[in-house]
């Protein structure tokens, strides 16, 4: 097994972030066209806690490495399973996610966390600290060298897919607060 993790702090709030999440895979994110489609499959709020919890899965074009084709077969298409969590009373989103397609040879576990960033934020400069952790373990049993590679091989492309991922993300922040920006001042100037 091989684990990935990382964090960062977003320079903005926890509501812009946790709204902005739901449109992360969406036309203004230019690092994520290998994104096919985001299909919800339930939602529903805790009447108790008032956690918002959501079903989604993510189809992808992920190329794999040529060998690991080669070696296993399978298509460019993957599949990947993701529930997440939004309480607003404590400002944390959760996503869980784990791969569908190759799930008998490789199983990728990713879990990513957003919460207010309380030390680096100020009154009115709110910021949002991002966490991701994910397990990597390939399954083709008795093959200790295949099984390394193979996992090396997915840290590798794994972390450079969260690179892209946070610097994708950054985008989709970044217009959505232009946006919502614009909005709030159309609002404005219609009430006068």
């Amino acid at each position: 097994m091989k684990v990935f993790s990382s964090e960062y702090t977003f320079d903005y709030s926890w509501e812009e972030v946790s709204t902005a999440n739901w449109r992360k895979y969406c036309p203004w994110n230019h690092k994520s066209t290998h994104v096919i489609s985001v299909d919800t499959l339930s939602r529903g709020v805790d009447p108790a806690t008032g956690i918002l919890r959501t079903e989604r899965l993510i189809t992808c074009h992920q190329s794999a490495p040529a060998w690991v084709v080669s070696l296993l077969g399978g298509s460019n298409t993957s599949h990947v399973y993701e529930t997440s969590y939004v309480s607003p009373t404590e400002k944390r989103v959760t996503m869980c996610s784990t791969n569908l397609t190759w799930a008998n040879i490789l199983r990728v576990r990713e879990t990513v966390t957003y919460q207010p960033d309380l030390t680096a934020s100020s009154p009115g400069h709110e910021r949002t600290r991002f966490t991701q952790d994910a397990k990597i373990t390939a399954l083709c049993g008795g093959w200790q060298k295949v099984k390394t590679k193979i996992e090396e091989a997915s840290i590798e492309r794994f972390s450079e897919n969260a690179r892209r991922g946070r610097e994708g993300f950054e985008a989709v922040l970044e217009m959505s607060r232009r946006v919502f920006g614009e909005e709030k001042e159309r609002e404005k100037a219609g009430m006068h």
